[in-house]
């Protein structure tokens, strides 16, 4: 249902697969992420679809870990102020709870969770990178115009949806994805 997540995929994915919403198999449920783990999440919601739809498919789980903060925001990554989705709260709660940190490491992590035939497969990407003191960029989205990932001098805000593909966490789980898709 996140739209930006669909952009990125489905530009990973290319003309190999057609990627189908969630609104395309007429699913419109909530579906509630109560697993206290990324890796719990991205299961809980491919299960939800494969036990109530019957339809191979694939899910998807992401959070930002910070070092100094106990690996907070984590699985809490779209709802960290407490209203999800918020992407300016969630930043501007991230920076203050830095403020006097001096570790800013910080990783994003994505499980994938693929079932076919009721099996489940999961695939995690991570880019490891810091969270700088002020937002930079307009691309993406949540906690990108303050990730800074290692080896780059610009956010993943401030990068285009393309060379962001090349290189995000998510970006490195669908590609094992789609090697595993390909070999199937």
């Amino acid at each position: 249902n996140n739209a930006h997540k669909v952009a990125e995929i489905q530009d990973m994915l290319g003309g190999v697969f057609v990627l189908k919403t969630l609104h395309d198999i007429g699913c419109h449920d909530d579906i509630a992420e109560t697993a206290d783990t990324i890796k719990g999440n991205s299961l809980l919601k491919a299960q939800y679809v494969w036990d109530n739809y019957q339809l191979d498919c694939f899910a998807d789980d992401s959070g930002l870990e910070v070092e100094a903060i106990d690996g907070a925001p984590g699985v809490y990554s779209a709802r960290y102020a407490g209203e999800h989705g918020n992407h300016a709260k969630n930043n501007s709660l991230l920076l203050h709870n830095l403020n006097d940190k001096n570790n800013r490491r910080a990783r994003f992590k994505t499980v994938i969770t693929l079932i076919i035939n009721g099996q489940a497969q999961q695939f995690e990407g991570v880019v490891k990178g810091q969270i700088i003191a002020t937002p930079r960029g307009t691309q993406g989205f949540g906690y990108d115009p303050l990730f800074l990932p290692d080896g780059y001098d610009r956010t993943f805000a401030e990068m285009d949806i393309a060379e962001k593909s090349q290189l995000s966490h998510r970006a490195r789980a669908f590609k094992q994805l789609v090697a595993f898709l390909q070999k199937a």
